[in-house]
């Protein structure tokens, strides 16, 4: 029987945010040790988090018992000093996720406009619709941003424009040239929203940090995590960059206390610790190679990655998970995205590459 209660309207289409599945669930249902079963389906660090970090967080846990830095000063100090910006430019959230809410929450209603890209991260068309806004899907190109079609999708009803770059879940990175054109080009009445979580793992990433130190682009906001390449995707912490009448604005909705004090603890000793970022991203990059050679020797359709994730193409890509999965090996099938003959595989370590290279090759009956 339906609930009495006058649900919001907007509830009735919005889809639910699909993770990839946890370790100790696929254990409990397949009667596997959780042991016995490999992860590579969130884009998680292979290597954990931080020796730092844990450190860190070890010596915070006496201190549980009270509420944490609502406003991380110390935190806040650190990243501003690394970037290069004031304090004030800075806004923390529960995760990345959290800032997308931010942004909504300032500046969607019904019936505005929000622009994505097809093949765009699955929390934009969600957190669009929960507020009632139209969402304007702009076709990729080759599994990629279209950042001069996007442009031109703007129109005066346009209240906010998603891209993610490197983009997830297709790994593709827009060029050099476009992303610097199309955040000079986007109008000043339309927020920008540069999602940059695996911005770490690029040799030679387009910096626009200094666009919003210097002012020149107000309508810009970055978006950062410590999930990805710090491994600190349990602990839910991320950060925006924007100017700060924008950030002042955004802390209005911010929840109090929304980051709690061993997050805190762990990110600030994660900043300090430049060895476990250079082995997650050598890790990386060996990982990247592995799996397109070994791709290209199967005669496997996939999409170059500049992420720490790769997508191929495996023809029913449920059926091809279902396999792998009963194998200890959880990936993560793409049809969710509308990609359904394809599944993105996270970059693990050596060793997990190679047993989950076995596991996909048994489940296409290539081994």
């Amino acid at each position: 029987m339906p609930t009495p209660l006058p649900l919001s309207p907007f509830l009735k289409t919005l889809p639910v945010y699909q993770p990839g599945r946890p370790i100790e669930e696929v254990a409990r249902e397949l009667n596997l040790p959780a042991d016995s079963i490999i992860k590579v389906a969130s884009n998680e660090n292979p290597f954990g988090p931080s020796p730092l970090a844990l450190a860190a967080m070890q010596k915070s846990l006496a201190g549980v018992n009270l509420y944490p830095d609502g406003n991380a000063f110390y935190l806040k100090q650190k990243l501003a000093a690394k970037l290069g910006v004031e304090t004030t430019n800075l806004i923390l959230g529960n995760g990345s996720n959290e800032i997308i809410e931010f942004v909504s929450h300032a500046l969607l209603g019904p019936g505005d406009d929000v622009v994505v890209s097809q093949f765009c991260f699955a929390i934009y068309p969600i957190v669009a619709k929960m507020f009632g806004a139209n969402l304007v899907i702009v076709p990729a190109k080759d599994y990629g941003h279209d950042l001069p079609a996007m442009l031109r999708a703007i129109t005066p009803k346009t209240r906010i424009v998603f891209v993610a770059n490197p983009n997830n879940p297709t790994g593709t990175l827009a060029p050099r040239e476009e992303v610097i054109q199309f955040v000079n080009e986007v109008p000043d009445d339309v927020l920008l929203v540069m999602d940059e979580a695996y911005i770490e793992f690029l040799d030679d990433a387009v910096d626009l940090v200094p666009l919003i130190r210097l002012g020149v682009r107000k309508n810009l906001i970055l978006m950062r995590t410590f999930s990805k390449i710090y491994g600190l995707a349990g602990l839910r912490i991320g950060y925006g960059i924007g100017n700060p009448d924008l950030i002042a604005a955004l802390e209005k909705t911010r929840q109090p206390f929304n980051i709690n004090s061993l997050a805190q603890a762990a990110a600030l000793a994660a900043l300090d610790d430049a060895e476990h970022v250079r082995k997650t991203r050598a890790n990386n990059f060996g990982g990247l190679q592995f799996f397109e050679k070994a791709f290209r020797d199967l005669k496997l359709e996939f999409i170059p990655s500049f992420a720490n994730f790769i997508l191929v193409r495996v023809g029913e890509g449920q059926k091809v998970f279902d396999a792998m999965q009963k194998q200890g090996v959880i990936v993560r099938p793409m049809g969710g995205y509308q990609l359904p003959e394809w599944i993105r595989i996270s970059v693990g370590t050596p060793k997990e590459n190679e047993r989950c290279l076995g596991a996909l090759k048994i489940a296409l009956g290539k081994k």
